[in-house]
């Protein structure tokens, strides 16, 4: 090697040395501005809530703006179709839920991979889903409904808020697991179906437990059983009638494929720390809502669990994308 050569060299390694501390301490310093924390779904439902909820806390443990910003439309693609081309820096994040696992299969021609084009941050809550039927259905329990919807194949229908939706998948697995044909009636959104369901248009529903209790305590719909493993009231649950059935709404954030690790690391370590807290715990336990706690490792595993289990009920139901 030339003598020439060698101030070039060692300013090229002084620059690569400096441009690693840099990003090193970059990361460190996460975050130094706003973060955005993009919602594929429409304002006031409770992935918005629940997006604000972890945004305005994360905000004031990280000392920077986490802003929500909702970018509903085409099933939730086109909002997270924007985060997936966003820079990988931690800055733009996605809050997601099992709409995204169901749009793995459901979607195949998307602009994205879930699990290719995004790394998974953390997990937030689930929560139940309420099985009800319209006063009129002449069914007082889950057994009576399986054997009256038996009795009357394709005659009988359920309401969801459109296709590839939790309501939804909620509906086609219990048809597989229950072996029972009953037609499903897609919404717009989950407030047109619950009026026609109020309304004996739609004969059923599943519906977030928050939202219908209330409904079912005013005498406009009947609750037969909530859709988790376990009792959280005093209904049934649809398994112990549907053996292996569980099906419930959860919500998480993601970030950008190539987000550095220390940045994802931090923020999963935060929204642990968030939904571990006792006054989270008790808000969302009023609210029907179960804090969820994974590192990032057991996120990235539940959500590949989550994309094979839809994934199998969407072949076998044959339903497509509207």
């Amino acid at each position: 090697m030339t003598l020439a050569r060698r101030p070039v060299l060692r300013l090229l390694a002084a620059a690569a040395a400096l441009a690693a501390a840099t990003g090193a301490f970059a990361q460190s310093d996460f975050p130094n501005k706003p973060v955005k924390v993009i919602v594929p779904f429409a304002a006031g439902g409770p992935a918005d809530n629940y997006a604000r909820f972890i945004a305005q806390r994360l905000g004031d443990s990280l000392k920077q703006p986490f802003v929500v910003d909702n970018k509903p439309g085409a099933g939730s693609v086109i909002g997270t179709d924007l985060v997936a081309k966003s820079p990988a820096d931690g800055y733009t994040l996605l809050l997601m839920s099992n709409t995204h696992t169901v749009n793995e299969t459901l979607i195949p021609n998307k602009p994205f991979k879930l699990m290719s084009d995004f790394v998974g941050v953390a997990p937030i809550n689930s929560s139940d889903l309420l099985l009800v039927v319209h006063p009129s259905v002449p069914a007082r329990t889950l057994p009576e409904l399986i054997a009256l919807a038996k009795s009357r194949p394709g005659k009988m229908n359920y309401a969801s808020s459109g296709n590839g939706t939790p309501y939804h998948m909620a509906g086609e697995l219990f048809k597989h697991l229950a072996g029972v044909d009953i037609v499903h009636v897609p919404y717009k959104g989950s407030s047109g179906a619950r009026t026609d369901v109020m309304g004996g248009q739609v004969d059923m529903m599943f519906d977030a437990v928050t939202t219908m209790v209330p409904v079912a305590k005013e005498g406009k719909v009947r609750a037969l059983a909530t859709t988790g493993l376990a009792r959280t009231s005093d209904l049934p649950t649809v398994a112990e009638t549907v053996p292996n059935y569980e099906a419930t709404i959860w919500l998480g954030l993601m970030a950008p494929k190539g987000t550095p690790q220390a940045v994802v690391d931090k923020l999963n370590a935060e929204v642990r720390r968030i939904v571990a807290q006792p006054d989270t715990k008790a808000a969302w336990t009023k609210q029907g809502a179960t804090p969820m706690s994974m590192n990032p490792a057991q996120f990235a595993e539940y959500l590949n669990k989550d994309i094979a289990k839809w994934g199998a009920i969407v072949k076998a139901s044959g339903i497509k994308p509207e």
